[in-house]
């Protein structure tokens, strides 16, 4: 399904959300999930069958799948932050930082030998490069990268179309250190999670792909550029939608144990089939059918540790949009009933499904408060009356133009039983919703990014760095609106934004993340519905692989068992 690649779960210094899975892990019979297995917190538990490497066999192929060819490997790019260009990549380029399940950070030292922040005053962060560290065209990775990119990222050249600025607006300057591979990065005002500019789903570039905007933006379009991991990209297809990742031969670090991990285009409903039909080795599960099909399965186990994706409904709120108006948004969002939703897709999943109420934190995060206006039809009944939009039949009608309004998913079987649930919902206040499901191709490109739609259903997918991308979702920018989708927004929210990434005391930046939380439901920017629930369907041979929660995962400890 579409993902959009946003930074919001999970703080670093925070414990973060509860969600207890009722699947039996591993194979079985019966219909009635059970109670036994994997549960807890996000930031507390991992899932992925913990082996050491003296246990796995050498060699082999993991075969996973997804829903569409990139529109573009640059995933700094509007076109590219997409969360399954993200997972694709991510045993392809290098990060500053590896994460656990508990959100601790550790500096990667296949790529950088320390990154540490040298000085307060000004705010400064020195990043040392590992020397053995080069690019998959024979170039060294150099201070000259992490330029180009901050360059490129700083907001300030808008033919870059960035998805995110990830605190790149408030560096002042980036110079080379004692050598070429040092970088030092001197910031003109303070940022908060500077340690995520170049980790979690944000990965270092080459100055070939960042360097100017033509190729910034369109470089990548139809090929990945240089890479820097334990694999590459050994083969594409298109027309077959197939991408094949093989074994870097100018690896440094420790050789993997796969040989291949390959990447089959495929529609979201034929997941299970194909891990059923051992054709898939690994695949998300959104529902309690594929679920329990994986259950029933041989060979294959369900893997649990609550998730970091979260659905959402995003409003368009553009001129001309029939939801400019922030007080009609805000009343439809008051009338669609988000606890009816979580249950009739979460049960028999979680325990005790309930709707997510933050746009910043997670439910059992630290931080996390229920900002949400609420679920009172009566009361938007009330409001879209005094708005001037007068029933009519079963639809409200203004200057005759009838309140009808087009949600737009991808073409999943979840997403249309969410849709179905809201269209009943506002039907009882005299809002038609139509359906309008797209396929995974094109998705944001097409549809999402241009602003084809009403309102529009997708996942976005975080790691443990969530206030950068507040001002990538949530600010105003006209003309530079990276993930800000529904173009809402406000002076007065960029200014508390602002705040918010400059307060370095933690608890502060909490009190002002949970302000500009309200601040988003009250202009009807979006609608939080719930937290994934982090199950995945895996082979049961396949070790270091699974549900990680917020853990990174090691590519290279990654294998079949022997």
């Amino acid at each position: 399904m579409p993902i959009r690649a946003s930074r919001r779960p999970a703080l670093r210094w925070a414990i973060p959300v509860v969600a207890l899975s009722l699947i039996t892990a591993g194979c079985g019979t019966g219909d009635t999930p059970s109670t036994e297995g994997v549960s807890g917190a996000i930031g507390t538990t991992s899932d992925i069958n913990p082996k050491g490497v003296d246990e796995l066999r050498d060699g082999g192929n993991l075969r996973l799948a997804t829903t569409s060819f990139p529109a573009n490997w640059n995933t700094l790019s509007t076109d590219g932050n997409d969360g399954e260009i993200a997972d694709i990549e991510r045993p392809l380029m290098p990060r500053a930082f590896n994460t656990n399940a508990a959100g601790e950070l550790t500096v990667n030292h296949d790529y950088f030998t320390d990154v540490q922040l040298t000085s307060t005053s000004p705010q400064q962060v020195t990043y040392t490069i590992n020397p053995k560290a080069v690019w998959s065209d024979g170039n060294p990775i150099t201070w000259e990268d992490i330029a180009a990119q901050a360059k490129a990222l700083n907001g300030t050249d808008k033919r870059f179309l960035i998805a995110i600025t990830v605190g790149f607006d408030r560096v002042e300057k980036v110079e080379r250190g004692v050598d070429d591979r040092q970088a030092v990065i001197t910031f003109r005002q303070p940022f908060t999670e500077w340690r995520g500019q170049f980790a979690g789903n944000m990965s270092l570039f080459p100055k070939s792909v960042t360097a100017d905007p033509e190729t910034f933006n369109k470089g990548l379009v139809d090929n990945m550029g240089p890479t820097a991991g334990p694999f590459l990209v050994q083969s594409t297809d298109r027309g077959q939608g197939r991408i094949v990742l093989g074994r870097n031969p100018n690896w440094w670090g420790a050789e993997p144990k796969l040989d291949t991990i390959t990447y089959t285009v495929l529609d979201r409903n034929s997941w299970v089939g194909g891990l059923q039909n051992n054709e898939l080795d690994a695949v998300l599960l959104t529902n309690l059918d594929d679920a329990t099909t994986v259950r029933r399965s041989s060979g294959v186990v369900v893997r649990r540790a609550p998730g970091n994706r979260w659905r959402h409904i995003t409003f368009n709120g553009a001129p001309g949009s029939i939801l400019a108006d922030p007080a009609l948004r805000v009343a439809i969002s008051k009338a669609i009933d988000r606890q009816g939703i979580a249950t009739a897709v979460q049960n028999g999943l979680v325990e005790q499904p309930k709707p997510l109420n933050n746009h910043v934190f997670l439910e059992g995060q630290a931080g996390y408060q229920d900002n949400s206006l609420g679920f009172d039809p009566d009361a938007a009944a009330r409001e879209l009356d005094a708005l001037g939009w007068k029933r009519n039949g079963d639809t409200r009608e203004k200057d005759g133009r009838k309140l009808v309004i087009r949600d737009v998913m991808y073409n999943d079987d979840t997403w249309v039983q969410i849709a179905r649930i809201i269209q009943q919902n506002l039907a009882q206040i005299g809002v038609e919703l139509t359906i309008d499901t797209k396929p995974g191709t094109g998705f944001f490109t097409d549809v999402i990014i241009p602003g084809d739609f009403d309102a529009a259903q997708f996942s976005y997918i975080g790691d443990a760095f969530p206030l950068s991308s507040i001002p990538q979702t949530y600010g105003y920018n006209p003309g530079d609106w990276q993930n800000n989708f529904g173009h809402i927004g406000s002076p007065e929210l960029n200014a508390l934004i602002d705040r918010t990434l400059s307060e370095l005391d933690p608890k502060k930046a909490i009190e002002l993340a949970n302000e500009v939380d309200r601040k988003v439901f009250e202009e009807g920017h979006s609608l939080p519905l719930t937290q994934s629930e982090g199950n995945w369907g895996v082979r049961a041979d396949i070790a270091n692989f699974g549900s990680p929660g917020l853990a990174s995962y090691d590519y290279i400890k990654i294998g079949f068992l022997k």
